[in-house]
């Protein structure tokens, strides 16, 4: 009975050491979190790369341009027009959505489909921005890395309040989004244009409209911009400084006068991710050259 009973004792000791080693694995992979991520925005992949688990991305959206390493990843198309069928073909553990993926119809169906979706936050403001950081890290399992990104980001936006606040004057800026057949779309308030304007120290020009609009010219005049900002692209939305300045309406303002154009990235510009802080101070560098010059 006694021998009986050491085996039985030595056969639980065996299980308990067997369960507890399936555990250990189990929490290890739980730690890692997903292997096979599909960035479906910009700023989300770019957060991945910044949290240096770039190697668990499988996808990426034709938004995502930075890192240069990106753009070697399949392409799933537009983040706003989206194809359910090739995301679940794909397998993903995770999908990590900007807060504007859609349309609404495939978010849908990929939730019935019970694939794991992770919308990011909206972000416009600097708390925004950190809380996308740690949103994205935790959706990794890499809380740390998260942490120690959102403290590297958030010492670039201190420095970029601080760049803001110093300026003597605030110049007027008009972000143009497009100008195809010779119609001005500008921001208005409630957009990223418009945040990025604020935290580099600039007053949008465009007031008492939400969202990006279509100008009359008498609008762009009365808004009267000491700069235009506007995104550095190629293709047929590309909008060239001599073009800009040539428009009969902004040429008639400060900006087109003195030809004070500003372009930069995208991405950089109004994905509103690590890279922010930079991107105001850059921005702000510009808004100094314009006070400095007498126009601002």
């Amino acid at each position: 009975m006694r021998r009986a009973r050491f085996m039985t004792v030595g056969g639980v000791h065996a299980g308990l050491t067997a369960l507890i080693l399936v555990l250990a694995v189990s929490t290890a992979r739980a730690e890692e979190g997903p292997r096979r991520v599909i960035a479906a925005g910009g700023s989300a992949a770019e957060i991945v790369f910044a949290l240096e688990q770039g190697d668990r991305l499988i996808a990426r959206d034709t938004t995502s341009s930075f890192p240069e390493a990106v753009l070697a990843l399949p392409d799933i198309g537009y983040v706003r027009r989206l194809s359910p069928e090739n995301l679940i073909a794909m397998e993903p553990d995770l999908i990590l959505a900007e807060h504007d993926a859609g349309p609404p119809e495939t978010i849908e169906l990929l939730t019935r489909a019970e694939v794991p979706l992770v919308t990011l936050p909206e972000a416009q403001t600097p708390a925004d921005v950190l809380a996308k950081i740690r949103v994205t890290a935790e959706s990794l399992g890499v809380r740390q890395a998260g942490e120690d990104l959102a403290a590297r980001t958030q010492a670039d936006l201190d420095r970029a309040a601080a760049a803001a606040a110093a300026l003597p004057s605030h110049p007027r800026v008009m972000f143009v989004l497009s100008m195809q057949g010779g119609r001005i779309m500008a921001a208005g308030t409630d957009t990223s244009a418009a945040a990025m304007i604020a935290l580099a120290g600039g007053v949008n020009a465009v007031d008492g409209i939400s969202g990006y609009k279509l100008l009359t010219d008498e609008a762009i005049i009365a808004a009267a911009p000491d700069v235009i900002l506007a995104m550095d692209r190629g293709g047929d939305l590309a909008l060239e400084v001599a073009d800009l300045v040539a428009h009969p309406a902004l040429a008639l303002t400060p900006a087109g006068e003195a030809a004070q154009v500003v372009r930069m990235d995208g991405l950089y510009l109004l994905g509103f991710g690590p890279r922010t802080g930079e991107a105001a101070l850059e921005l702000n560098t510009a808004l100094q050259a314009v006070i400095a010059a007498g126009r601002g």
